[in-house]
């Protein structure tokens, strides 16, 4: 891979990780219009692995928070007098991480092979812009950050799953989530963030450990090096404008765009101008 390559897909990486529209989804659309093979395994390794630098952006921006819930979390095991809502929010983002932990290891051979198709991110783009049409319509947002509740949780941790299918968006299923469960939009998207942090850095560990080989052959570990670095600036700056935006802004806005999207990708691959693998 080109160091300029590196660049953009940093760039795209860092722009949508954190909005609604499908990082993944956006990543395997310009790694095919780069001319990439989007099902080659250094190819998938190296879009997994990059997202760690927006995960390391989510990071310094939520420093304060990160620490605050690691540090209520171990004092609420060791006193029960100790255990309030940072102790209850620090738990949420443990339970909420498990099942796309379990489902990720367990479909990595599905998600790495046949969901790499453009024509599973064309699919993906419409059917979950219907649900957060839908999340947006039937939401109370009647429930702040501290009224969360273990349900909430796990509702929010198993619909991330489907953000192993391209083109669904993470953060899109879990804001829609957590507004099919009454919580306000700024609630939603903060703990769709927690739930970011160890989802991604798992996955991009992963393989980073076990494709390491394969990125080194194929794409390189130069390009990316600085596809991550470039993401991590990026997605620094969509963080604090995304949690501004959400507060005055329905997450419908995004759907537009994503439609947009599909039907360009469906004319590009009806047209021949690109394959869907």
């Amino acid at each position: 891979m080109s160091i300029w390559a590196a660049l953009v897909l940093g760039i795209v990486e860092g722009v949508t990780e954190f909005l609604p529209i499908s990082s993944t989804g956006h990543l395997t659309i310009v790694e095919k219009l780069l001319g990439l093979q989007i099902d080659d395994n250094g190819v998938t390794a190296f879009t997994a692995i990059i997202q760690v630098g927006a995960i390391v952006a989510v990071i310094v921006y939520f420093w304060r928070d990160i620490v605050r819930l690691i540090a209520a979390w171990f004092r609420g095991l060791a006193d029960r007098d100790a255990r309030g809502s940072d102790y209850r929010l620090a738990w949420f983002v443990i339970i909420g991480s498990v099942p796309i932990g379990l489902i990720g290891f367990l479909a990595r051979d599905v998600i790495s092979g046949p969901l790499r198709n453009l024509w599973v991110v064309v699919v993906a783009l419409v059917v979950w812009s219907a649900v957060m049409w839908l999340a947006e319509r039937v939401a109370t947002k009647q429930r702040d950050e501290k009224k969360m509740n273990i349900g909430d949780a796990l509702v929010i941790g198993l619909v991330q799953c489907f953000a192993l299918i391209p083109g669904v968006s993470r953060s899109g299923a879990t804001i829609s989530a957590g507004l099919f469960r009454g919580l306000d939009r700024l609630a939603a998207t903060r703990i769709s963030f927690f739930l970011s942090i160890p989802a991604l850095v798992a996955a991009g560990g992963y393989e980073a450990a076990t494709s390491a080989g394969d990125i080194g052959a194929s794409v390189g570990w130069g390009p990316t090096a600085v596809a991550t670095i470039v993401s991590f600036a990026v997605a620094y700056v969509s963080i604090a404008w995304l949690l501004r935006f959400v507060v005055h802004h329905r997450i419908t806005v995004f759907i537009w765009y994503r439609i947009a999207l599909a039907v360009l990708v469906s004319g590009l691959l009806l047209a021949g101008v690109i394959t869907a693998t």
